[in-house]
């Protein structure tokens, strides 16, 4: 649901009254301007026509009244899905009604579907080989591989496609991974134009290791429906031929969707309890020994949900400015029941200050859930209107806490409604979070990280807009696209202010909410809000591996000089120092003489060298290239510092300074 404003319809189930509304059904149902885009799809040529046997109908979900609402997206998708878990034997049965709205030109013969459990299927996925079967410390349990099965592929008249079906592995080649299924349509699908298809599948959930699965009785169902690839029209993320982006599910890699609707029944055995995205449309219902569940989300380009006997649920009502009425709900692991306060406040305070610097939260709904220990592998994740934390290991954790909540909840903006290609820039989000999480969690609970530290862990830098899979193994992909994509942020940051920062920030999420941006439109909102080119800049440290290296090089003392007139005696130095990385303007070097004092100038850095020449009253001591560590590209500091070749007296005279100087250096270096 939208802002509170926004309400939906409760259908009478009497017959008058459903023979009374009949047409305003037809047009919730997703036919109304205000349920999808201003210009009304055509349907798709009808396939009933091709010659081909058909095998019995199965009951599928049909398309239901929706909730009126206006649409902020371009809801190119629209789901249906009913779902029953099967919890004994860690099994999901399914049928799924999707619509699929053309947003291009050109006709398209081919749908293809994303079948994300299939990377669980056995060691040589993809998904599998890549990450080892471990993520994040996570490893995946003996026997506890997953797959999905599609048991039936339809037209809406009935007409079979199972033997259209063909799996591609476009990325590597790999004929044992099935994430991606094509499937050929009997008739072509123009611009404009919807076309249905009915699905029943089966998800024989893996064992949590990575996102989603089961851990004793808790489940995650996380990327478990056949879902649609995106279909990039000319001009999307700068793209020069329309088409669809396809990859498979790698070990690195997350997700890209398009926004939509989706209306999802679940059923679960009586005592669970069921979180959702989206919200739900009526209370669950109880048939027989199951309950059933109904949730409905729109402008969401995903749907996920966790269900567990042992969730302890807490819900409150929040609102803000630029958050005009949040329900948010906690389904804890009993370990935390007593930490609800804390979880609130880190969701509140997220809210808060995401909305106001990045824009308002559409959304009614946000829940967080809190895996059991064994679950950790799906904790720490971020879906449409729903989060999860990382497992329920202890009962008084520290400020992780608070940090996760933050990080996952920033991604409801960066992802969520900022919806780049997790595939190919990844550091659009995750680098992009981190930043806002940084920022938060300095100004909420006090709590700063140090850059100097976190750069000097990237010591093998990357282009930050590659595809997850060609960074050097899970390390290469976390360094580059966590820490030095938030790093390159806060660096333009400093050289531009923070109100700058902060109305470029505003500016790219209003201008890419709902849609599908890419690092070059992130450019043309910096270039625009500062008025300046910022080319040599992203080519230098965003599409390429760049990092400045500073050294001093040489320090030479020249012996002392009588002063002019009998005055004191003078000492020059000359010091050479060169970047032997990227270039990098303004750069600070201080200069320490051996009596203490201290002296600080500016390197231009247009050359790859230059000298300083110096005259004081006191030999030079030492010399300091960025000493407050305030170029946060950097991450060899080691050569940026030298000590001059002094007297031994002067030179006993001088440890204490260097001490002192170490000291605070290692201060810097606390997270």
């Amino acid at each position: 649901m939208k802002p509170l404003s926004l309400r939906f319809m409760i259908i009478s189930a009497a017959l008058a009254a459903l023979i009374l509304l009949g047409g305003s059904l037809w047009l919730l149902s997703g036919h109304s301007p205000a349920a999808r885009p201003a210009a009304v799809p055509k349907e798709a040529k009808s396939p009933a026509a091709v010659s081909q046997a058909k095998a019995v109908e199965p009951v599928l979900p049909e398309s239901k009244p929706l909730p009126v609402s206006e649409a902020l997206s371009q809801r190119v998708t629209e789901y249906h899905i009913d779902v029953r878990l099967n919890a004994d034997a860690g099994t999901l049965e399914a049928a799924e009604t999707v619509t699929w709205t053309h947003p291009g030109q050109k006709p398209v013969q081919e749908l293809y579907f994303h079948l994300y459990p299939n990377a669980f299927a056995s060691e040589k996925t993809t998904f599998m080989k890549e990450s080892g079967g471990e993520m994040r410390g996570d490893t995946m349990p003996e026997g506890g591989f997953g797959s999905m099965a599609i048991t039936d592929l339809r037209t809406t008249e009935g007409v079979s496609l199972m033997q259209r079906m063909q799996y591609v592995q476009p990325d590597d080649g790999n004929i044992h991974d099935r994430t991606l299924v094509k499937v050929h349509l009997p008739q072509p699908v123009n611009g404009g134009e919807s076309v249905t298809l009915k699905i029943q599948f089966e998800v024989k959930l893996p064992k949590i290791f990575a996102r989603m699965g089961t851990a004793g009785n808790f489940v995650m169902a996380g990327q478990w429906f056949p879902k649609l690839s995106v279909y990039e029209p000319k001009g999307t993320r700068g793209v020069k031929e329309e088409g669809w982006n396809l990859h498979q599910y790698h070990g690195t890699s997350e997700f890209y969707s398009d926004f939509g609707i989706y209306n999802v029944t679940i059923s679960v055995p009586s005592d669970y309890i069921v979180g959702a995205t989206g919200f739900p449309v009526k209370n669950a219902q109880m048939k027989q020994d199951r309950k059933i569940y109904q949730f409905y989300a729109d402008d969401v380009h995903d749907f996920a949900w966790a269900a567990s006997p042992d969730f302890v649920v807490a819900e409150e009502a929040f609102s803000a400015p630029n958050v005009p009425g949040v329900r948010i709900k906690l389904y804890l692991d009993p370990l935390h029941k007593d930490l609800q306060e804390r979880y609130f406040q880190a969701a509140k305070a997220a809210l808060t200050a995401f909305s106001k610097w990045y824009g308002s939260y559409p959304y009614s709904t946000l829940s967080i859930v809190v895996p059991p220990q064994e679950g950790n592998g799906a904790g720490g994740m971020e879906y449409p209107t729903l989060i999860t934390a990382f497992g329920a290991a202890e009962s008084s954790p520290g400020m992780s806490l608070e940090r996760t909540v933050i990080h996952e909840i920033g991604h409801q903006y960066f992802y969520g409604m900022v919806a780049n290609n997790e595939f190919e820039e990844a550091w659009l989000d995750e680098s992009f979070t981190s930043y806002a999480e940084d920022r938060l969690m300095e100004q909420e609970y006090g709590v700063s990280s140090s850059a100097a530290l976190q750069a000097s862990l990237v010591t093998a830098p990357q282009p930050l807009n590659m595809e997850t899979w060609k960074y050097a193994a899970a390390e290469g992909y976390t360094r580059n696209v966590y820490i030095r994509g938030k790093l390159v942020l806060k660096d333009i940051e400093q050289q531009v202010g923070t109100k700058t920062m902060d109305a470029i920030m505003l500016s790219y999420a209003r201008k890419y909410r709902f849609k599908h941006p890419a690092t070059a439109d992130f450019q043309k909102v910096v270039e625009k809000v500062t008025k300046q080119s910022w080319q040599d800049y992203f080519d230098e440290y965003v599409y390429s591996g760049g990092a400045p290296d500073f050294s001093v090089d040489r320090i030479t003392n020249g012996a002392a000089k009588a002063g002019i007139d009998g005055g004191e005696p003078r000492y020059e130095a000359t010091v050479e120092v060169s970047n032997k990385g990227s270039s990098y303007a303004n750069v600070p070097v201080k200069f320490t003489f051996s009596d203490g004092y201290t002296v600080q100038q500016f390197w231009n850095g247009e050359q790859k060298s230059t000298a300083f020449q110096l005259s004081y009253k006191a030999p030079l001591a030492s010399v300091d290239i960025d000493p407050g560590h305030s170029i946060l590209l950097e991450a060899k500091h080691l050569n940026n510092f030298m000590l001059a070749e002094l007297a031994p007296k002067t030179l006993s005279r001088w440890t204490l300074s260097v001490t002192k100087l170490l000291e605070t250096l290692l201060g810097t270096l606390v997270w």
